[in-house]
């Protein structure tokens, strides 16, 4: 028998902070250096330790890479601020925020930091609250019009009262406004925080066949995999799927056919990794009613592969291969992870026959990045005359004013896509810009997109066209 003893980050920006001013800093740190500066500073500087800890829990709302910032980076922080405050104030210096910010923001935290937002973000934290506003009476972490409690750095010469203002004062449940999120942020939190819960309990429940009245559990599952068996696309011939490529035209203004276009070529990869889902499905299903009707061996994956079909769940052997790889897509339950399977087919068989589509769902690719490339390859193939270079043509993106029932024809150059949401905020068709989210609804279906490729001396020129910012490049998760 052995016993495990984790140490958990705490829950909530109250207890970031009391744990924070329980172990780390003490009244010998608060003594260290005799002026308000450093004692605000220092609380300054947890305040933002709990923060970026606390903000993990909203998943890639929060962070799009879940660093695991600890303790040793609070402490080096700490450190380094008392020197250079301790020096400063011998050589009678003002603080250089720009150094501080640096060696917090860049270099103590964002040594963790790989994601070119992420360390956006943190460094905006830095510039809000590491600052000389931050030795201002009226200083606050965040607004004081939003109706929520104002987070401030409280005085006094003794830890006592720094505990007592965490304590007594600060919330237990904290707002995403102090988070700088939009209030749907808290709903997607507790969604997850639910569903964990859940899933939790339904992997805990018994598996034992049912002994009293109607069907057993074995022969439900035997319907339902029954019923999926009948329902699934049937299988791609390769060489029939090469055969129909070969007929298959590239994009206007180019003579080009079969595979010597380079979104026929995605779509014949697309196609063969396509079959392998459904040749796994196929098997899985199949070997199941023969494992229930007593034909084969009942091996592990085939159990663990009825306990997720009887609990509506995805079997893990569909998702991911033995190597731990995704293979397919990620869905909570059987039922839109099957329909996604057939839209998928449906969409790639269509475009198999009938040629290219008038807009794509993107999303219904397993590379879409491939997608994108490949439209790359062919616009710049399209501008051959202008001695266009693949290494100097980006991308470029238009939300349309219409959805994708309304497309009639694709673009001359590039492709209509659709099937994007947005998280965090939603389209505003009016005004056709980005906006605030609508309460108590997450996600906002984006109109279709026009996703083209330019040169990037284009690109620069077009700048100014979206405003005085230039346009916004938002980041696309699958």
């Amino acid at each position: 028998m052995a016993i495990k003893v984790t140490n958990e980050p705490p829950k909530g920006i109250k207890a970031g902070l009391h744990r924070t001013y329980s172990t780390i800093v003490n009244q010998d740190l608060l003594d260290k250096i005799d002026t308000e500066k450093w004692r605000a500073l220092t609380f300054a500087t947890c305040f933002l330790h709990s923060i970026v800890q606390e903000r993990r829990k909203f998943g890639p709302l929060g962070w799009c890479v879940r660093y695991e910032f600890n303790n040793s980076d609070l402490e080096a922080s700490l450190l380094f601020l008392e020197k250079h405050l301790a020096n400063c104030m011998t050589v009678s210096q003002p603080v250089s925020w720009s150094t501080v910010r640096y060696m917090i923001a860049e270099v103590q935290y964002g040594g963790r930091i790989t994601d070119d937002l992420d360390r956006e973000l943190f460094n905006t934290y830095g510039e809000l609250w590491l600052s000389e506003k931050t030795f201002s009476p009226n200083f606050s972490f965040n607004s004081s019009g939003s109706g929520d409690f104002v987070y401030k750095i409280p005085e006094g010469l003794e830890i006592a009262r720094y505990r007592e203002f965490i304590e007594q004062q600060i919330p237990t449940i904290d707002s995403p406004s102090i988070f700088g999120l939009h209030l749907n942020a808290d709903l997607t939190f507790r969604q997850k925080e639910s569903l964990e819960m859940l899933t939790t309990i339904q992997d805990t429940q018994p598996k034992d066949s049912n002994s009293g009245g109607g069907k057993s559990r074995e022969e439900i599952v035997q319907d339902k995999a029954k019923e999926l068996l009948a329902k699934l696309p049937p299988n791609y011939n390769e060489d029939e799927c090469r055969e129909m490529m070969k007929k298959l035209r590239g994009p206007q203004g180019l003579s080009d056919r079969g595979f010597n276009v380079p979104l026929n070529i995605f779509l014949f990869q697309e196609i063969q990794r396509l079959q392998r889902v459904i040749g796994n499905v196929r098997k899985t299903l199949s070997d199941l009613v023969d494992a229930i009707n007593g034909l084969i061996i009942m091996t592990p994956d085939l159990l663990d592969a009825m306990n997720a079909v009887f609990d509506a769940r995805v079997p893990n052997k569909w998702l991911f291969d033995p190597s731990g790889a995704e293979i397919s897509w990620l869905l909570p339950t059987l039922g839109l992870w099957f329909t996604g399977l057939l839209e998928r087919s449906s969409q790639l068989g269509d475009w198999l026959r009938n040629g290219r589509p008038t807009s794509y769902w993107l999303t219904g690719f397993f590379n879409p990045q491939g997608f994108l490339t490949g439209m790359r390859q062919e616009v710049t193939r399209q501008h051959k005359a202008d001695q266009w270079a693949l290494d100097d043509v980006v991308f470029h993106t238009e939300v349309k004013e219409f959805d994708v029932d309304k497309v009639r024809e694709p673009p001359v150059e590039g492709a209509f896509i659709h099937g994007l949401y947005l998280d965090g905020c939603r389209w505003n068709k009016a005004e056709n810009r980005l906006d605030e989210s609508e309460p108590k609804k997450l996600f906002s279906p984006l109109p279709v997109v026009w996703v083209t490729a330019i040169t990037s001396k284009e690109k620069k020129s077009k700048g100014m066209d979206y405003g005085q910012f230039g346009p916004y490049e938002c980041p696309v998760y699958k």
